[in-house]
């Protein structure tokens, strides 16, 4: 069995970067609009030609999206990276935390000195207290001392 670098299987990979997407029935990915335009353009009547000015709009249109898709994505990954050296900045510091009692949903707060950080591809970062069996979400932590 290859050995695994434990820094590697430990990252987070934020959901933006999962290549098994679940897409409405409706919606037409980039791959899609592609196939259609050339469907389009291969089928078209050669004794009407289309505008250039049209083709181009549409391609520029597509290119837009593209470009918005991308930088939705990357700031997706920017937001996960930060949120894990926010995560990881707690380590050995004193934390408050608010906690939820799950029989009576009733809200409190706790503290706890973070002993490590661990990382979901799903759920992203997560605390471990010093008694080793409080997991903590770092989006509950209300102070850091």
């Amino acid at each position: 069995m290859p050995s695994v670098d434990p820094a590697a299987s430990s990252m987070y990979t934020n959901q933006a970067y999962n290549t098994t997407r679940t897409t409405d029935a409706t919606s037409m990915d980039k791959n899609g609009f592609l196939r259609m335009l050339t469907a389009q353009m291969s089928n078209q009547d050669p004794t009407s030609g289309q505008d250039p000015n049209q083709y181009f709009q549409t391609i520029s249109m597509m290119t837009e999206v593209e470009q918005m898709t991308n930088v939705a994505t990357s700031q997706t990954a920017q937001l996960s990276r930060q949120k894990d050296t926010n995560a990881q900045a707690m380590l050995g510091h004193q934390v408050s935390y608010i906690t939820q009692d799950p029989t009576t949903g009733a809200s409190s707060t706790a503290t706890g000195t973070v002993a490590s950080v661990q990382f979901d591809d799903t759920k992203g970062p997560s605390l471990t207290m010093a008694d080793g069996k409080t997991l903590v979400d770092p989006d509950s932590v209300t102070s850091i001392q």
